[in-house]
C-alpha cells in the first residue's frame, strides 16, 4: 500500500524553529507517511546552522541564495524549483509555515499542482499589506491558497472567519514555537560560549536587541541606533546586546552607528539555543521580530516591539509586549521606565504567555492524519 506523503517546504532560521517539533514528531508515524523535506535555503547561513543542530536532512535543497536577492527572485526561483519536485514526489499535502516569501512561493506552487496546503501558524494580520512588509500579504495570499489552517490563537480564527475561511477548516493548536521553546528548556541546554559573548551581566541589566524588518530599513533602523546609544550614555547600570542580522541593509547602519560604544555587543547571530540562553539572561528584549513576542512570555522576559504594528496583539493584550515604533525618544522612555520602575517591569515579566502548552505540533499532526483519511491506524 503507497504511504500517504507529507511535503514539508521551509527556508529560513524562524521557518526551521516552527517546524522542528513537527518533524521530530511525524518520525512517530513512518509506518503511515513519506516525509519529504524541501528546503528553498531562503537564508542559508542560519537556516543551516539550525538544521545541523538538529540533525536535518532534507531531501531537496533548492538553493536559492544570493547577495541582495530580490523578493521577486525569491519567488520566481522557488517556483520554479519546486514544479518538477512536486510533480515528481506527488506529496498528498504540502505543509508551510508562517509568512516568509517562500512560504507564499511554495503554497502557490503547490496550488498550481493541486495540492492541499496546511498552513501553520495561520491568521495573523495587522490589515496593513505594508506593515510588516511582505510578510503581511504573504501570510494573506497564502491563506487564499491554503486548505488546513493551523490558528495559533482564537483572534487568529477570527481574522480567518471574517475572510470567508470555512470553520470546519480552521484548528485552533498553539504556535509550535513554544513546543520547540519547551524541548530546549527540558534539555536544560546552556550554550552561550564566554568565546562567542563577553558580558558583564551579573552586574548589570542585559537588553537584548534585535531588528531586522525590511520596513525599518533605513532611517527607522537608524533612530533606534541612536536610541542605543542614548540608553548606554544614560544608564551605566545596563548592556545591550544586538545579534547583528546578516543583511547588509542592516549591517551598514547597525556598524556604522554603534561599533566601538562602551556597554554595546554587536555579535554575530546566534544558533537558536545560544539564542534561547540570551533571551533567558536578558532583563529585556527589544525587537522587530515576531517570534521573539510568543517565546519571551514563557521565558518571563517583557518585550518592547520596534514597530508601529503587530500581528500578534495576543502579547500586547495579555500585558507581556509593548508596541512602541521606532521613534528615538519613544524607545528611550519605554525603556527607561521598565529599568527604574520595578512594579511596571513585574506586570510584563509575569503575564500569561498566550501562545500555547507546548503541545502544538501533536494537534496539528493528528489533524492531518484525520485529514489524509488515517486516522483509524494509529
Amino acid at each position: 500500500m503507497r504511504l500517504k506523503k507529507i511535503a514539508l517546504i521551509f527556508g529560513t532560521r524562524p521557518e526551521i524553529i516552527k517546524f522542528v517539533p513537527i518533524i521530530y514528531k511525524l518520525n512517530d508515524y513512518k509506518c503511515f507517511l513519506k516525509t519529504v523535506t524541501i528546503v528553498t535555503a531562503q537564508h542559508r547561513d542560519m537556516l543551516d546552522q539550525f538544521m545541523n543542530f538538529f540533525n536535518i536532512k532534507p531531501d531537496y535543497d533548492l538553493n536559492i541564495m544570493e547577495e541582495n536577492q530580490s523578493l521577486s527572485i525569491i519567488t520566481i526561483k522557488t517556483i520554479s524549483k519546486l514544479e518538477n519536485i512536486l510533480i515528481n514526489e506527488k506529496p498528498d499535502i504540502t505543509l508551510v509555515q508562517g509568512d516568509t516569501t517562500t512560504t507564499f512561493a511554495a503554497s502557490l506552487s503547490s496550488f498550481y499542482q493541486k495540492i492541499p496546503v496546511g498552513h501553520i501558524e495561520a491568521g495573523l494580520r495587522t490589515f496593513n499589506k505594508h506593515e510588516p512588509f511582505p510578510e503581511e500579504m504573504n501570510r494573506s495570499l497564502t491563506s487564499l491558497l491554503s486548505t488546513l489552517h493551523f490558528a495559533p490563537t482564537l483572534r487568529a480564527r477570527n481574522n480567518l472567519l471574517k475572510l470567508g475561511i470555512n470553520e470546519n477548516d480552521i484548528h485552533v493548536t498553539g504556535n509550535t514555537v513554544i513546543d520547540t521553546l519547551f524541548l530546549i528548556l527540558n534539555k536544560k541546554i546552556d550554550l552561550l560560549s564566554k568565546t562567542t559573548l563577553k558580558l558583564n551581566s551579573d552586574s548589570k541589566k542585559l537588553i537584548m536587541v534585535t531588528a531586522h524588518r525590511r520596513e525599518n530599513f533605513g532611517k527607522p533602523l537608524e533612530n533606534i541606533c541612536h536610541a542605543l546609544n542614548d540608553l548606554v550614555k544614560r544608564n551605566e547600570h545596563i548592556e545591550i546586546v544586538y545579534p547583528v542580522h546578516k543583511n547588509p541593509s542592516v549591517r551598514n547602519i547597525v556598524f556604522s552607528l554603534l561599533s566601538g560604544k562602551k556597554n554595546i555587543n554587536l555579535i554575530e547571530p546566534l544558533n537558536y539555543f545560544d539564542f534561547v540562553t540570551l533571551m533567558a539572561k536578558s532583563y529585556l528584549i527589544l525587537t522587530d521580530s515576531g517570534g521573539i513576542q510568543e517565546e519571551a512570555p514563557s521565558l518571563g522576559k517583557p518585550v518592547l516591539v520596534l514597530r508601529n504594528s503587530t500581528e500578534r496583539p495576543e502579547a500586547v493584550e495579555a500585558g507581556t509586549a509593548k508596541v512602541i515604533g521606532t521613534d528615538r525618544i519613544r524607545i528611550l522612555n519605554n525603556v527607561e521606565l521598565l529599568i527604574h520602575n520595578t512594579s511596571e517591569y513585574n506586570k510584563m515579566a509575569t503575564a500569561t504567555n498566550p501562545y500555547g502548552d507546548g503541545k502544538a505540533s501533536n494537534r496539528i499532526i493528528k489533524i492531518i492524519l484525520d485529514f489524509l483519511n488515517i486516522h483509524e491506524q494509529y
